[in-house]
């Protein structure tokens, strides 16, 4: 689809009078009014057709299988030659499917799933169920993690995303990331579940270290309490592996899906949880409802994407990707000493670390102007997200790390017109 610049001046003139003027007037600021137009692989065009980007934002992992992808398209379109959204009541045939086979992906007895539409909906049924299940109260979570926007899932972010809708709910702490004796002294007798994303992405790409990992499964066992992993963003072959959790050789108690499963086209979600815990759904089957949520359509999708996606030769591919990426960006952080301080990386998971907060967050902008989408992460704005498409060949590594050579070099320009105050909270976190 394209358009004349008049129509697209119209276009956000609507979007600015009944969606959201704030974010109208601050891309209109930073000269990045972006209309998603065509779109396709890791490329996405602006409307009018002027300019196109090469996607390492990705919208945190949705379009790991590209923009559009036709394996995706394909199944969506035959799904509709037989099902709807379904009733979420009734027993259904695309659920049972979906649902037994992420239970065969999935190592040990994670063999239950309750399907939603977004990540925040995944995590709060997470949350509810630790409650129900352990009869305790207290919920655990790490200083500058992300679970989502919703009740509970906003309980457990930071005081900057729950201050504006009042005091936080009780029951629930933080404490920092990868401090295993922060986390052996708030685990109690009343702790239902410490909750962690298996690489905290708004915290700036931080990959906590395996002893961590494997001591916070070992404690909350020990104590009573559930382990939940949040693996919105890893899932699905982000990190090389079908889930992040397996590189610290874990067995979670309970595993929130979402973003990736979607295949970019139809919006899925799923918690995941052993078989123990059915025991709480087994007693209260209508607990917990959404309408929409394993949609039947959805299902369909949902297990093209997990089909694509476990394949061993789509996961070798991605760890070879990778592997590029690890050989070209440390000559780029000896280039830009003074800017870059170190580079980041989990498979497909990586991030930038800028020397200076202002660094990192005009990143954003730089990057954007010379063809590519690379957001900053609003915990830790040192920080610059690079998580591109799965599907990604070798020539757009090049491509990707070319640009990021060419966004560096104009960040000397940007900081003598923009300051850290004109950016934060204005972009995307």
């Amino acid at each position: 689809m394209r358009v004349s610049k008049k129509e697209k001046r119209k276009i956000i003139e609507d979007f600015k009078k009944h969606v959201s003027s704030g974010k109208v007037s601050t891309f209109r600021k930073y000269g990045m009014q972006f209309i998603m137009g065509e779109r396709s692989g890791p490329y996405i065009t602006d409307i009018t057709g002027d300019k196109t980007l090469i996607n390492c934002h990705s919208n945190g992992g949705v379009f790991n299988l590209g923009h559009r992808n036709t394996q995706i398209i394909e199944a969506l379109i035959n799904g509709t030659q037989y099902f709807d959204i379904g009733n979420h009541h009734l027993i259904s045939i695309q659920r049972a499917r979906l649902a037994r086979r992420i239970a065969e992906l999935m190592p040990g007895d994670l063999d239950y799933v309750v399907f939603g539409v977004s990540g925040g909906e995944a995590v709060d049924l997470a949350i509810k169920l630790a409650r129900g299940y352990t009869g305790r109260h207290k919920i655990i979570s790490i200083k500058g993690g992300y679970h989502g926007h919703t009740g509970f899932a906003l309980a457990t972010g930071d005081e900057q995303y729950r201050a504006p809708f009042g005091p936080n709910l009780p029951g629930f702490v933080q404490v920092p990331f990868n401090d295993i004796e922060a986390a052996k002294k708030e685990i109690d007798e009343n702790t239902a579940a410490f909750i962690i994303e298996t690489v905290p992405a708004t915290l700036g790409i931080s990959i906590p270290s395996k002893e961590y990992m494997q001591a916070l499964r070992q404690i909350t066992h020990d104590s009573g309490a559930l382990l939940i992993i949040d693996e919105v963003q890893t899932g699905f072959g982000r990190t090389g592996r079908l889930w992040g959790f397996e590189h610290f050789d874990i067995l979670p108690d309970i595993v929130v899906l979402g973003k990736g499963l979607s295949g970019g086209i139809y919006p899925i979600t799923a918690t995941v949880f052993r078989s123990p815990m059915e025991e709480f759904f087994r007693k209260n089957p209508f607990i917990h409802v959404s309408t929409f949520g394993g949609s039947e359509l959805g299902a369909e999708v949902a297990l093209k994407v997990l089909e694509i996606s476990s394949d061993p030769e789509f996961l070798e591919h991605v760890r070879h990707i990778a592997s590029l990426f690890a050989s070209l960006i440390p000559p780029l952080i000896d280039k830009h000493k003074n800017y870059l301080k170190e580079f980041r990386q989990l498979g497909l998971m990586m991030g930038l670390v800028f020397h200076e907060e202002k660094h990192g967050v005009i990143f954003s902008k730089a990057a954007y102007d010379v063809g590519m989408l690379s957001i900053y992460a609003n915990n830790d704005r040192r920080v610059s997200q690079l998580l591109p498409p799965l599907i990604i060949e070798e020539k757009h590594v090049h491509e990707i790390v070319e640009k990021i050579d060419l966004a560096i070099s104009r960040i000397k320009y940007y900081s003598a017109i923009f300051t850290v105050a004109d950016f934060v909270g204005r972009l995307l976190p």
